[in-house]
């Protein structure tokens, strides 16, 4: 990765790297990453922050030990969320720089007129030399809407670093990178410096959550694939290392480094990372066969079985008879619909429905093969 090429840089700031033992907000580390992103932005850099910590600041503004119920975890998230922000925007006045808050839900990306015109807003901001400052909407989370809420701010970090077209998406954490070997376990581990792939032997080094946050190295290890997958780079770095903003572009050898592997245009990546995704069509091998290697649309006859319920253009996953996902597309028809014409030929689909959307099921223009 030539870093001097690096224009746009989306950095994700976990809970822990920015809360103190007593669980407040680490002031000092924060002015700190402030004061090199900073340097960053003065030397033309496009930033944009997915930042953690809302909850927890509310939870300890409340007197809370952790939130029990959604409903606490909404109070905390609105209490925490104004002294998040003014802290960052605290931090930045005193460099002259602006930003804006956005508050995202999944639905945000898996809609693609929300979307699209979240894309826009983002845009417009990065033109007016604004720092968007991101966080996920909790407050507006109750328990039937929770398919709509990230799992936790990697992903959300991802999502807008793939669907943004950043160069980089920077991980900050509080472990130096991926190791081969849990490194809270084993004295011996090594940190691995440069992955070129995420892999499933990759993905078997992870381990789970650490207290205080919703993420792990298991979510990095996916954010960093959904972002690789996208023609972009990631990272992870330790902001506990004192500078480390600074290094990444000073040093080689900090921390682990994701390479991009891919480049899907914006509406594939879309497609292919299209969160809250319901609907699922399954096809026999015949159908698998065709899309993967001779890249045709799905049609009607290659569908064994429906399930979830789908509207006409919303995205799908694409599962092989051992049930295995391998595509993704836009379905031409809803759930319904695309029962009633699974395994029949195009030329039914009119006496079947009594109407024809297509010949197809997906076109080939709207699928994408994971």
């Amino acid at each position: 990765m030539d870093k001097s090429k690096i224009k746009r840089i989306v950095f994700k700031f976990g809970t822990n790297i920015l809360r103190n033992e007593d669980g407040d907000i680490c002031l000092s580390r924060l002015y700190s990453f402030i004061e090199d992103i900073a340097k960053l932005y003065r030397q033309g850099k496009e930033i944009l922050i997915v930042t953690s910590g809302a909850v927890g600041l509310g939870v300890k503004k409340l007197g809370m030990k952790v939130p029990e119920t959604v409903v606490d975890k909404q109070a905390a998230a609105s209490i925490g969320q104004p002294m998040l922000i003014e802290t960052w925007q605290d931090g930045f006045d005193r460099f002259g720089i602006n930003i804006s808050q956005i508050l995202l839900i999944e639905d945000d990306f898996s809609n693609r007129k929300r979307y699209l015109s979240l894309r826009s807003t983002l845009s417009r901001l990065l033109e007016a030399g604004i720092i968007p400052v991101i966080n996920q909407n909790d407050v507006i989370l109750p328990s039937e809407l929770e398919h709509v809420s990230f799992s936790d701010n990697d992903k959300l970090s991802a999502l807008v670093a793939s669907k943004l077209d950043a160069d980089l998406l920077v991980m900050v954490s509080d472990i130096d990178g991926l190791f081969d070997k849990n490194p809270k376990e084993f004295k011996d581990a090594k940190l691995i410096s440069v992955v070129q792939k995420v892999t499933p032997k990759i993905e078997k080094l992870a381990s789970g959550a650490s207290l205080g946050g919703r993420g792990g190295m298991i979510t990095k290890l996916n954010a960093a694939k959904v972002v690789t997958n996208s023609g972009s780079n990631a990272m992870i770095v330790n902001g506990l290392t004192q500078g480390i903003i600074r290094k990444i572009f000073e040093e080689e050898n900090v921390g682990t480094l994701f390479l991009s592997n891919n480049k899907l245009s914006s509406k594939q990546r879309w497609i292919a990372y299209a969160t809250n995704v319901r609907g699922e069509i399954f096809v026999n091998n015949g159908a698998k066969t065709a899309l993967i290697e001779k890249q045709t649309s799905l049609l009607p006859i290659g569908i064994t079985a429906i399930k979830g319920k789908f509207e006409a253009g919303e995205v799908v996953c694409i599962f092989d008879e051992n049930g295995v996902e391998f595509a993704r597309g836009v379905a031409n028809y809803n759930s319904e619909e695309c029962s009633k014409i699974s395994g029949k030929h195009s030329s039914d689909i009119k006496q079947i429905l009594g109407y024809m959307q297509s010949d197809d099921a997906i076109n080939k223009d709207n699928l994408v093969i994971l």
